[in-house]
């Protein structure tokens, strides 16, 4: 059975009755040897699209079609949001997948609106779209069908391989410049990837989607996210090489943030799986936001600050330019986006 990322399903912040787990259950899940299914609840949302104003963000407009994510990450800054459904950050969060079955109709019926301004739209701008029961549910597939219908573009990050599978559509909107991918690569290390990422695809996996969508014309670049001080820093040069050497265009990076009760999760996963390194990490962590383990402000979240942000961010741009991708991701285009059936109507007009 694979492993989940973390032993623990603390209680909502927004929750004040909490539920201790048995300890010796807890540890057996961590270490892949218990038993914890999956569930797959319907989101009843009767909207898809979802609006972003942060300035650190490089999108206006979002699809999500999971909530919660099986990849497991135990770093994922999405955990919290989970809290939000009355869930824990912890074992709920990679547990309880809510799914949007309707999300296709929804954007179908979104585009196909007078109201809708072309622009590119993120899918996964929250958990992956990629992630174990998108093979079985199709769910992102629809997405990219009614996307390729209108030809609006889109730019999609995932840790997965499975965005392989949709070549066929990528490629359709890559011809006429509506489409780029990037895939997140944290570490070449399989055991250290393992740890962090459980269900998430194997790093010579993700490099082998680079390669696949490069072949296929699709504008693909790599991500570093997040870049962890004191854990996979060190791999930085190395995964922008090999990202270059398999195809990729472009690259970026995030630093590690810990929001909310993220925080005493990340923590323990350290303490369980690498006890030696667990204070240096959390040191590094605060030093780059400012004495805290978090640091919500804009122009900062991501980037960190300080002496070892500023080291972080000239490894990674030194790598990259020697690496080759030192460059902005291609631009995508709106110039194509059609509504079918339009010129039809307009003959009633």
């Amino acid at each position: 059975m694979a492993k989940r990322g973390v032993a623990e399903n603390p209680k909502s912040r927004f929750e004040r009755i909490e539920v201790e787990p048995d300890p010796e259950e807890a540890a057996a899940l961590a270490a892949g040897v218990g038993h914890l299914e999956t569930r797959l609840l319907e989101d009843p949302s009767r909207s898809i699209l979802a609006t972003n104003q942060s300035p650190d963000v490089g999108f206006d407009v979002s699809i999500n079609p999971y909530r919660g994510c099986e990849h497991a990450c135990a770093y994922c800054y999405a955990r919290p949001t989970h809290e939000y459904l009355g869930f824990s950050a912890g074992l709920d969060f990679e547990t309880r997948i809510l799914v949007k079955r309707q999300a296709p109709a929804l954007l179908r019926k979104a585009l196909a609106s007078p109201r809708w301004q072309p622009q590119v739209i993120a899918i996964s701008g929250v958990t992956d779209a990629y992630q174990p029961a998108e093979r079985r549910l199709e769910i992102t597939r629809g997405c990219l069908q009614v996307l390729a219908e209108f030809r609006n573009p889109v730019a999609i990050v995932t840790k997965s391989r499975l965005v392989t599978r949709d070549v066929d559509l990528l490629g359709e909107l890559a011809a006429v410049q509506a489409a780029a991918v990037n895939l997140s690569i944290t570490s070449l290390d399989p055991q250290l990837q393992q740890r962090m990422e459980p269900r998430a695809s194997a790093p010579q996996q993700r490099l082998a989607a680079i390669e696949q969508l490069a072949r296929a014309g699709v504008p693909v670049g790599v991500m570093i996210a997040p870049i962890i001080p004191g854990l996979n820093d060190h791999e930085v040069p190395r995964i922008l090489q090999a990202a270059a050497d398999a195809g990729a265009d472009s690259a970026a990076h995030i630093v590690l943030r810990l929001p909310h009760g993220l925080k005493d999760l990340f923590a323990a996963w350290l303490s369980r799986h690498y006890p030696e390194r667990r204070d240096k990490v959390l040191n590094r962590v605060r030093e780059v936001r400012g004495g805290r383990l978090n640091d919500a402000r804009f122009g900062s979240r991501m980037r960190g600050q300080g002496l070892y942000a500023e080291q972080v961010r000239a490894l990674f741009h030194t790598a990259a330019r020697r690496a080759g991708l030192d460059r902005p991701p291609r631009p995508l285009s709106t110039a194509a986006f059609r509504r079918p059936g339009g010129e039809q109507l307009g003959l009633f007009r």
